[in-house]
C-alpha cells in the first residue's frame, strides 16, 4: 500500500522529525494536539492539525480520538512516535481496524514485547540471557516480598510495561521495598495505565548497551550496530554514543545475533531496539526490548548514513530492505546529549522560555549534517508540568570519537535556553569528565561524580555572577555617557545565598556579551559566555537568619505538579526524611520528606491538587 498522507500521534521534537523526513518523500503530513500544544511548533509545520482536547489523558493517550481524527482527515498511515501509545497493542489494533496503516511492529510483535515479563520469557526460550528476576502472575504485595527474599539485595523494581525510567525504582534493602512497590505501581499505571510490576536482580556498576535492529516483511532482519546509554539519571538516559567504547567486534556480533534472534522470535517488522547489560567481563543480560523508535536513534542514523524513519514508512508500505548484514558500513562516531528542564537535582522545572539561540549547524564535505539539534523550542514557549522534561536532544558525528565529544561540546556551549533550568551546563561537565573521556561511564556515573560536577558548576557561577551582574546595572543610552564614580552595594541571592557586589560605573568594565531574561519582577536568567545562572535582587531582603528559620518551618514544592498523595497528617510527630507528599510531575512521581525531625502544624494541599513551584504544602511546629 501506498503511502500518501500520514498522521503522527505524538507532539514535540519527535513529531516534527518524523515531518521532516515525511515532506522530504512528498507525503503529507497530519498533526494532533492537546490544548497546552495549540501554539507548538509540530502544529505550525504539519499540512493539516486536529484539535483532541485536554492533557496528556484526554488528547495525546484517546485511542479513539486519534483514530477518529486519522480518519476524519484521510490519513492512510498512522505514526506513533515514542513515548505515549507508541507500544500498545490496543491503538495499533484500532488503527489496522479501520484499514490505516500502523507505522511499527504488528499487534502480536507488541503483545510479545511490550511487556518486559513476556520478553524475558520469549528470550528464555531462545537462549538469551536474563538476569534472575520474578515476572509473574501473582502481583500482590506479599508475592512480591517473598520473591525479594529469594532474590536478595540490590533489586530492581521495574513496571512491566513502558518505559522511560517510570516505574523504576533501585532498591538496596528490604526496608525500602514496601515504599518502592507503592510508587513504581502507582507511576507504572498513571504512565501506561498498567500497574504490573517485575523484580530482577541489580548489578553492581553495569554498562546499558542497546542494539538497533531493522526488519522487513520479507523476512530480512538486520543490527545497525550499538548505543551506549550509561550516562542515566533516575534510570533515564541523559548521553547516548555509538559505536560503544566498551564493545568490541566479537561482542557486537554476538549482541547483535541476540537481537536480530529476539525479534525474529516476535515476528517482528520495523525498525525496534533490544537492551542489554553489560558487567566488567564482558557478559551481557536481556533487559528488554523497545518496539518502538527510540529517543535515540538519530545517533545510528550519523553512523549508518540511513534514515530510519524513512524505513520505518517504507516499511510499512511493503518494501524490501536492500541492504544486507555485510553490505551494512558504520563510520565514525556519534553522541547525543539530552536537554532537560530540570534543575541541579533533576528534579523537573517548568516555565516560560524568555529567551532561545540554537548552535549553529555544521556540514561534512559531502554535504551530511555532523551538528542535528532536533526540539520543538521558541522564545515564548510555556514548558508545562503534564508532559516530560526532554526539550530537545543535540547530537554531533565526527570521524573520532574525540572529535564528535568537542562538536557536541562547541554546541552546547553556544546554545541559549534562558527562561527556566536546564542541564546544559551538567551535560557539557559529563562529557568533560575524565572518566567519560576514557570510555569508562558506568550507570552509576553520575551518583558517583555527579556532587563534585554540581560543586565545580556551582563554582563557575559564582565566578561568573560579578560580572554578570554588571549587566544588568550598567546605564544604557545617553546615560553611559556619565557613569557614577561612586562605588555602590548591590546584594543578590544566587540558589539561596546572598552576594554583597560593589558596583562602579566608572571603571570602565565592559563585561562579555551577556544574554539576559527576566524570569519574573527581581529576578533575571543569564547566560555569560557558557555559563548561566539565576540572580534575583536582595536589596529589601531580611536578615538570612529570619529567611532560614522560616524555611526551617515549612515544605514547599520545587516544580510545577500534581498532588498525588498526602502522608502528613497535623499534629503528627515526623522525622527528617520521611515521606510527607508524593507529587507528579512531567510522568514521574517525587516523594517530597521532612527536612527536620518535628511536628506537622497544617497540610495546605490535598489530592488531585494542581501546585506551583515554591507554594507551601505542609508547614510544621516552629524549630525554635
Amino acid at each position: 500500500m501506498k503511502i500518501r498522507r500520514v498522521l503522527v500521534a505524538n507532539r514535540g521534537e519527535i513529531a516534527r522529525r518524523i515531518f521532516r523526513t515525511a515532506h522530504r518523500l512528498g507525503l503529507d503530513t497530519v498533526a494532533v494536539y492537546s490544548e497546552a500544544d495549540r501554539g507548538a511548533l509540530h502544529v505550525q509545520e504539519a499540512t493539516e492539525a486536529h484539535p483532541l482536547g485536554g492533557a496528556a489523558v484526554d488528547s495525546y493517550l484517546r485511542i479513539d480520538s486519534l483514530v477518529e481524527a486519522a480518519r476524519a482527515c484521510g490519513a492512510d498511515a498512522v505514526h506513533p512516535g515514542y513515548g505515549f501509545l507508541s507500544e500498545n497493542e490496543e491503538f495499533a489494533r484500532a488503527v489496522a481496524d479501520v484499514g490505516l496503516l500502523w507505522i511499527g511492529p504488528s499487534p502480536e510483535a507488541l503483545r510479545a514485547l511490550g511487556s518486559k515479563a513476556r520478553a524475558k520469557e520469549l528470550a528464555h526460550a531462545r537462549g538469551i540471557p536474563c538476569l534472575p528476576g520474578y515476572q509473574g502472575p501473582d502481583q500482590s504485595d506479599e508475592r512480591l516480598l517473598a520473591a525479594a527474599r529469594d532474590l536478595g539485595y540490590p533489586l530492581m523494581v521495574k513496571a512491566s510495561a513502558g518505559g522511560g525510567g517510570r516505574g523504576m525504582r533501585l532498591v538496596t534493602d528490604a526496608a525500602q521495598l514496601p515504599a518502592a512497590l507503592q510508587l513504581a505501581r502507582s507511576e507504572a499505571q498513571a504512565a501506561f495505565g498498567d500497574g504490573e510490576l517485575l523484580l530482577e536482580r541489580a548489578l553492581p556498576h553495569p554498562r546499558h548497551v542497546e542494539v538497533q535492529v531493522i526488519a522487513d516483511m520479507h523476512g530480512r532482519c538486520l543490527y545497525l550496530g550499538e548505543r551506549d546509554c550509561s550516562v542515566q539519571r533516575r534510570h533515564q538516559k541523559l548521553i547516548e554514543e555509538s559505536p560503544s567504547p566498551s564493545v568490541d567486534p566479537a561482542l557486537r556480533e554476538r549482541l547483535g545475533q541476540q537481537a536480530v534472534e529476539l525479534a525474529r522470535a516476535a515476528g517482528y517488522v520495523g525498525v525496534g531496539t533490544v537492551e542489554f547489560l553489560l558487567d566488567e567481563h564482558g557478559r551481557s543480560w536481556l533487559l528488554e526490548m523497545n518496539a518502538r523508535l527510540q529517543v535515540e536513534h538519530a545517533v545510528t542514523e550519523m553512523v549508518s548514513g540511513l534514515d530510519l524513519v524513512e524505513w520505518q514508512l517504507r516499511i510499512a508500505g511493503g518494501e524490501r530492505l536492500p541492504y544486507r548484514q555485510e553490505h551494512l558500513n558504520l563510520q565514525g562516531h556519534a553522541v547525543e546529549a539530552r536537554l532537560c528542564a530540570e534543575d541541579a537535582a533533576f528534579l523537573p522545572q517548568a516555565g516560560r522560555i524568555q529567551a532561545f539561540h540554537a548552535p549553529p549547524a555544521g556540514e561534512s564535505r559531502n554535504g551530511g549534517t555532523r551538528l542535528r539539534f532536533e526540539h520543538a523550542l521558541f522564545e515564548g514557549l510555556a514548558v508545562t508540568p503534564h508532559y516530560d522534561s526532554l526539550l530537545g536532544k543535540l547530537i554531533a558525528h565526527g570521524p573520532t570519537r574525540e572529535q564528535a565529544i568537542a562538536r557536541l561540546l562547541s554546541a552546547l556551549d553556544a546554545l541559549c535556553v534562558l527562561g527556566l533550568p536546564t542541564n546544559r551546563r551538567l551535560l557539557a561537565a559529563c562529557l568533560r569528565h575524565p572518566v567519560f573521556a576514557a570510555g569508562e561511564a558506568r550507570i552509576d556515573f553520575l551518583e558517583q561524580h555527579g556532587d563534585a560536577m554540581r560543586r565545580a558548576l556551582a563554582a563557575e557561577e559564582f565566578g561568573a555572577a560579578p560580572t554578570a551582574a554588571l549587566a544588568l546595572l550598567l546605564p544604557q543610552g545617553p546615560a553611559a555617557a556619565l557613569p557614577s564614580p561612586f562605588t555602590r552595594p548591590w546584594r543578590v541571592r544566587h540558589h539561596g545565598d546572598l552576594l554583597d557586589l560593589p558596583v562602579c560605573e566608572a571603571d570602565g568594565v565592559v563585561p562579555p556579551p551577556v544574554h539576559v531574561a527576566l524570569v519574573r519582577p527581581g529576578c533575571w536568567h543569564l547566560q555569560h559566555g557558557a555559563v548561566d545562572l539565576f540572580l534575583e535582587d536582595a536589596s529589601c531582603d531580611p536578615p538570612a537568619g529570619a529567611a532560614l528559620a522560616r524555611a526551617a518551618d515549612e515544605l514547599r514544592v520545587p516544580f510545577n505538579g500534581k498532588v498525588v498523595a498526602v502522608h502528613a497528617r497535623p499534629g503528627v510527630a515526623v522525622r527528617k526524611g520521611d515521606t510527607l507528599v508524593v507529587v507528579e510531575s512531567m510522568k514521574l512521581e517525587h516523594a517530597l520528606g521532612a527536612a527536620r525531625d518535628g511536628t506537622v502544624r497544617s497540610l495546605h494541599v490535598h489530592p488531585g491538587q494542581q501546585v506551583a513551584a515554591s507554594q507551601v504544602l505542609v508547614t510544621f511546629e516552629s524549630a525554635a
